[in-house]
């Protein structure tokens, strides 16, 4: 077990202890895995090659969501929809507790559901900070506000990435997450009350926090499980959490509103995403079109590969990727449409073309390269035995106690990752084996994962650093993460509690 954990152990070393970066120490563990099992797990050339063209699938299947995830964010954010959201939101109420439900819990939830990528904190941050929020209260608000949204966020980039990696059905695994999530958006609307306003901001707003949560609880689980639009469950609930909380500012009285101007401006800026979803309705809910257009999947045979110690790869079918129905296709034809919509009606500068295309290039390709070394990492690990290894010692050490510590696991892996899909590639895997060896509900411990993952993904150092360079906390990182790591750990706690009930009775 021991050698079997050092590709995971080099990562952890380098990331926390001396501060690489993903791409830097996904290389090195990448290094450590391909060596460690040729030489000590017996993996020869066969079983390499395979490992590393399934990880190409992999990488593909994870990386298409992400980046069109991104493309069609920077389509709408280059129009000024999300810039239109953030300024009209200060204006419906002048409750200083409120206005942090709205910015920082629900719209950086929306935002986390449309874009990710670090985009929640770095934009409402400043919008806070500008109320006269301290820069410390300005960054956690969001940071505790946005991590329930994670995983179905980013259009579900994390939640495919569990999916792909454990190669269990969408439909199977949905519920869970959904259910675990939902529960923790609950708990995070009261936490951001009480970072913004204290016991009495608490107490106050608890009725409010309940009414927006619920609905964005409720509306995840029923378009993620319900519809079966996992890559919609966030952005559908941020935007059911935006609805209601705009109309009880309205209905209380505290604010005026936006003007009618500006709710036609808001509404041009968000066509983009209007025509992400009637897409996603057209293309997957309508048999007729869902099957037409389905007719065309990569999916390539992999025989049975056997290592020098005997650790066999059942020989299997590759998931297969959809080319025209896919997720990441649906969000690539919703992007060029809604470029061409915003040209149309006005909403871009000169050169929006350009700094669409730099902007992801920037931000998507080392996080891109990371991801494919981690997956890479992983899938030799698994080929090779050492998942096998790591599991078996798993289980034998935490035994019944499994459920509980499961999302630490996955916490861990995005931490040290500064990212929810990066640990389901990395854990995914491995949660999955220890749970079958202990005889556990294996959905709710693959939901425990990536809640864990995505609720700790909001503390990762890489992340931190992002929000605190927006709202005059630069230099101040240590500070944010002392004092977010309170906020989490209830967070995550709550994850460990229900990962036991949902486990009551298994084994």
């Amino acid at each position: 077990m021991l050698i079997a954990s050092v590709p995971v152990l080099v990562i952890l070393a380098l990331m926390i202890g001396l501060r690489w970066g993903a791409v830097r120490a996904g290389a090195a563990g990448y290094l450590s895995a391909f060596f460690i099992a040729a030489l000590r797990f017996g993996a020869q050339g066969d079983v390499l090659a395979y490992a590393h063209s399934r990880a190409l699938l992999l990488s593909l299947d994870v990386l298409f969501i992400i980046w069109a995830a991104y493309f069609l964010f920077r389509v709408a954010d280059e129009a000024g929809a999300m810039r239109a959201i953030g300024m009209a939101l200060p204006g419906l109420t002048q409750d200083r507790g409120m206005q942090a439900l709205l910015i920082g819990w629900v719209f950086a939830s929306f935002l986390q559901g449309a874009g990710g990528f670090g985009v929640p904190v770095a934009v409402t941050a400043p919008l806070l900070a500008g109320l006269g929020f301290s820069p410390l209260t300005a960054v956690l608000i969001p940071s505790v506000g946005h991590g329930w949204a994670v995983t179905f966020g980013s259009l579900g980039s994390s939640f495919n990435a569990l999916v792909s990696s454990t190669g269990r059905e969408a439909s199977e695994l949905a519920p869970s997450s959904a259910l675990f999530l939902g529960l923790t958006c609950l708990l995070s609307g009261p936490l951001v009350a009480l970072v913004a306003d204290g016991w009495n901001g608490l107490r106050r707003l608890f009725v409010p926090a309940l009414a927006m949560g619920g609905a964005m609880a409720i509306t995840q689980y029923a378009v993620a499980v319900g519809a079966g639009l996992w890559n919609l469950g966030a952005f559908a609930g941020g935007l059911a959490g935006l609805a209601v909380g705009v109309w009880m500012a309205r209905w209380s009285g505290a604010g005026r509103g936006v003007e009618r101007s500006g709710g036609r401006s808001l509404l041009a800026a968000l066509s983009g995403y209007a025509i992400l979803i009637a897409l996603t309705a057209v293309i997957l809910l309508i048999p007729p079109v869902r099957d037409w257009m389905g007719q065309i999947a990569l999916q390539i045979p992999f025989p049975q590969t056997v290592t020098r110690l005997g650790f066999v790869t059942a020989a299997g079918m590759s998931r297969p990727i959809s080319l025209f129905t896919h997720p990441g296709a649906i969000l690539v034809y919703a992007g060029v449409a809604s470029f061409w919509v915003y040209r149309r009606i006005g909403l871009y500068q000169q050169g929006a073309a350009g700094r669409i295309v730099s902007g992801m290039l920037r931000a998507m390709l080392p996080s891109s390269l990371g991801i494919v070394e981690m997956i890479t990492m992983a899938t030799i690990m698994q080929h090779s035995g050492m998942t096998e290894a790591l599991a078996q010692g798993l289980a034998l050490a935490a035994g019944p106690f499994f459920p509980f510590v499961s999302p630490w696991i996955g916490a861990l892996g995005a931490f040290m990752t500064g990212s929810n899909t990066n640990s389901n590639v990395v854990f995914a895997p491995l949660q999955l084996r220890t749970a079958e060896l202990l005889g556990c509900h294996v959905p709710s411990i693959l939901a425990a994962q990536t809640s864990g993952a995505g609720l700790a993904s909001v503390m990762a150092p890489t992340k931190v650093v992002v929000g605190c360079s927006t709202a005059g906390m630069a230099g101040k990182e240590g500070e944010v993460m002392r004092a977010l790591a309170a906020y989490a750990m209830v967070l995550i706690l709550s994850i460990s509690l229900m990962a036991v009930v949902g486990n009551r009775g298994q084994g």
